[in-house]
C-alpha cells in the first residue's frame, strides 16, 4: 500500500470504493503540528470536485488505471466503438462515459481512454480539434469587425459561437474543454 508521499497530479485514488483523480496536491508543513497533504480530487464517474486533506505518511489506495491510445471508429446505438491502436482490439464505451467528448469526436480521431480492470472510466480528447462548419447564417457585408458572434453548427452536430464573417464550409479550431471557437484553419 502506498502513502500520501506518492501522490502526483493525475494519480487515481480509491477512496471508500470510488475512484478519484488527483487534480492538484500540496504538501504542507506548518510551523506547529504535523505535516499534511492538501488535495483537490475529482470523482472519475460523477465529475464532482472536492478538497480532501490527508495526514502526511498516511496509507492510501492507488487504483490501477491503464491509459491507452484508441481510435474512434463509429457510434453504435447506445455506445461509441473505439479500436486500441496497439493490438487492434475494439471496445464499446457507453454514452455516459464519453459524455461531452461526443460533441468533438470525429471518425478515425485518436483519443486516450483510461481503463480500470478493463472498464472504461473516461475519454480524454486533445486540447483542440479542427471541425468544419456545416451550417451558419450567411455573413453580411460589413460584418468584418470584431465583437459580434453568431451560432454555427459543426460537422459533429454541436453548436458553437463564431465570428460573424465565417461561412458554411469553413474549418475552425475548437477548444474541447470549453467548446469555444479558437480560430479559423486554412487548408
Amino acid at each position: 500500500m502506498a502513502t500520501t508521499n506518492d501522490i502526483k497530479n493525475g494519480s487515481v485514488l480509491s477512496i471508500d470504493g470510488q475512484l478519484w483523480n488527483v487534480i492538484e496536491f500540496q504538501h504542507v508543513k506548518p510551523g506547529k503540528g504535523g505535516a499534511f497533504v492538501r488535495t483537490k480530487i475529482k470523482n472519475v464517474v460523477s465529475g464532482k470536485v472536492v478538497d480532501r486533506t490527508f495526514n502526511a505518511g498516511a496509507k492510501i489506495d492507488f487504483a490501477n488505471v491503464d491509459r491507452r491510445e484508441f481510435q474512434y471508429l463509429y457510434r453504435d446505438g447506445s455506445g461509441f466503438v473505439f479500436m486500441d491502436t496497439s493490438d487492434y482490439d475494439q471496445i464499446t464505451v457507453p454514452e455516459e462515459v464519453v459524455g461531452d467528448a461526443a460533441n468533438f469526436l470525429l471518425e478515425n480521431q485518436n483519443v486516450t481512454i483510461a481503463l480500470n480492470d478493463g472498464v472504461p472510466l473516461y475519454v480524454e480528447l486533445p486540447a483542440s480539434v479542427v471541425l468544419e462548419i456545416t451550417y451558419t447564417e450567411p455573413g453580411l457585408q460589413g460584418d468584418r469587425s470584431t465583437g459580434g458572434t453568431k451560432p454555427a453548427t459543426v460537422e459533429t452536430g454541436y453548436q458553437i459561437q463564431v465570428p460573424l464573417f465565417l461561412e458554411t464550409g469553413t474549418k475552425v479550431k475548437v477548444d474541447t474543454r470549453s467548446g469555444d471557437y479558437l480560430g479559423r484553419v486554412n487548408d
